[in-house]
This record gives structure tokens, sequence and C-alpha cells, in this order.
């Protein structure tokens, strides 16, 4: 400032309410454990979510971050390219709330492209799917994290609804909300940015979670009479008993470089992959008297998600599409790893 005049980034500046050497995206409103508790947990499922990228493009893909901040919309859609690739996928039970991802049209083309094994690839509506397909993966993998986290095993999402539209139409969160910046890497050096979005309810209900105190097992009184024991009609005396919580081993999934080794051996193998519209059990007699135009009645409802196996073993839900002349299957959900188990 000089001789009482404002200057232009000064005038800027008390416009948006932000004071000297401030950044647009400081935490206006955001609490900062619930950063912290969001960023420790993010950054400790990041090497799961760069194993899932690997597994869904084949390549070896390193993923750093995220840096989280909390933030507003005009801040966040600065940081943007024009056009972008947002794939919402709100928490509709566990920590219900907004949640999407966004990346720029070039990154999701590139996602895309390694995904579909092509070049040159549009962002048409086999594109979206095929980034609705790795966000479901992507939150599938965090979803198992966060229950392991926190014990909340009600955790589900929204199938991802992919669009492609210009940044100022993105639908984000109407109020404060916590951003997480990733750079993924391909393994060509050349890093790929891309934003989760958590909404201030979803944000402040998984951090809440998250740094929640253990509860504690109360131990016998110290005095040296003992304590007394309800119900018996006298006190009860003896030595002190040291009471300690039981720690039971960690149980998350956890792959090391050995096993990451060992699993790219098999990449290329292929495996039988079907898609089951329905089932149905008929009589002996019923089968034989079979013939053209007999009309066989499923157990499956009509719009109701098909069944997706992997060697008779069901592995995801979802729905039937036309892809030009031919049927495809888009994939709405990846069915729990214990359910997989429990399958036989």
């Amino acid at each position: 400032m000089s001789e009482g005049a404002l200057s232009q980034a000064e005038i800027d500046a008390l416009l948006s309410g932000e004071e000297e050497g401030s950044t647009s995206v400081a935490a206006a409103g955001g609490n900062e454990s619930e950063r912290k508790a969001l960023q420790e947990f993010l950054s400790s499922s990041a090497d799961a979510l760069g194993t899932t990228f690997s597994q869904l493009t084949s390549l070896t893909v390193s993923l750093k971050g995220p840096e989280v901040s909390f933030t507003n919309r005009d801040a966040f859609l600065e940081q943007l390219p024009d056009t972008v690739t947002a794939v919402k996928a709100d928490f509709n039970s566990g920590f219900p709330g907004e949640h999407l991802f966004i990346m720029g049209e070039e990154t999701a083309k590139r996602i895309a492209s390694h995904m579909t094994h092509e070049d040159d690839i549009q962002m048409d509506e086999m594109a979206l799917s095929v980034i609705g397909e790795m966000v479901s993966n992507l939150v599938g993998t965090q979803i198992t994290a966060l229950t392991a986290k926190t014990g909340n095993k009600s955790i589900a999402s929204i199938s991802p609804e992919v669009t492609s539209v210009p940044k100022a139409v993105v639908a984000l969160p109407g109020t404060d909300f916590a951003g997480a910046l990733y750079q993924l890497d391909f393994g060509d050096g050349n890093a790929q940015q891309f934003w989760e979005i958590y909404g201030s309810g979803a944000a402040g209900g998984i951090a809440k979670a998250l740094t929640k105190e253990k509860p504690q097992v109360a131990g016998p009184a110290a005095s040296k009479g003992g304590g007394s024991m309800a119900g018996t009609g006298g006190n009860m005396t003896g030595p002190s008993t040291n009471v300690q919580s039981v720690q039971f081993p960690n149980l998350t999934p956890h792959v090391t470089a050995q096993e990451q080794g060992n699993i790219g051996l098999i990449m290329d193998v292929f495996m039988e992959m079907t898609v089951e519209l329905g089932r149905t059990k008929k009589l002996i007699k019923e089968i034989l008297g079979m013939g053209e135009g007999t009309i066989i009645e499923l157990d499956k409802l009509a719009g109701e998600p098909v069944d997706i196996l992997v060697n008779h073993k069901l592995i995801a839900k979802g729905e039937v599409v036309v892809i030009d002349e031919n049927f495809g299957v888009r994939v709405t959900e990846i069915v729990p790893r214990s359910e997989r188990m429990n399958d036989g």
C-alpha cells in the first residue's frame, strides 16, 4: 500500500475475504483436525488405489498425494481446465454426503485410452462408461479401507454418474468442501492430476469416525479392600487384577512388492467371463417339450441388474447396453470381497 491507496491485488483480496499472503484454498470453514484425519486416511490408501489403477490399465502406475484442503466453489474452479470429466459417486449410507471425482478432459482421455488399449480416444459414451468403471473400482477400494479403519460396515455409494462438461456447470457442493489433489503417473514421468471432493457432511462424518477415541476397559478398584460384588450379598476381596484390552492384528489387505510381482506373472492369463441374465428350474418333461418359439421365464425382473461371473464365480453386477450392433454390459456394482468368499 502507498500513500493510503490500495493496490488492485489488495482490493481483490479484500473483496474475496482473504488476508494478504493467504491462498484461495485456505480452510475457510474447514476444521483442521478434519483435514488432517482425511489427509492421513487418503494417504494411507493411496497405494491401494495405485494398485487398482495398475490392474485396470496393465501398467505400473504410481499415485502420489493427496494434498487435502478445505475450499469453496469459486476458488476450486480456478484450478480446473476449461472442460472436465466429473464423476458423481455420493455416499448414500454409512457417511452419507456428496462425493465426486473431477479430472481434466485430457487426463480422462488418457485413463480411458490405457484401460481400453486404444489410441486417439474421444470422450464419447463408451469412454465415459470406462471412466465410470474406473471410479467404481476406486470407490470400492476406499470403502473397504474405510470400513477397516472405522468399523462401519454400512458404507455404500451410488453407481457413478459420469459427465464431460465445462467446468462452470460442474455440480460441486454448495458450501465449503474438502478437496484432495492426486498426482497420477503411468510410468512415463508425465504426472496427471485429478481431484476427489467430499461434501462437508461426508467429510465431517468420516473424520469424526477416524478420530473417535477407543472405548476404555474399566479395571477393578485400586483399594486393597476389594470391590463390592452386586447380587452376592457381600464383599469379595482379593489381589488387584491388571485388565488390558486385547490387541488384534490388522486385517487390512496389504500387497507386498514381491506379491505384486507374482501377480504380474498372470496378468495376461485369459479367464472366462460370463454375463448371466437369470436362471430357472424346469422338469425334465418340460425341457424335452421345448421347441422353437418356446419362451423361458427367468428368475429376474425386467431392468434388474445382471450377474457378471468370472470362472463361474459372481464378482459384479451390471446393466445390459448396446454398443453399435453388439450387446455389452456396464458394471454398476462390484460384489464385496466377503460375499465373493462366501459364495463358494
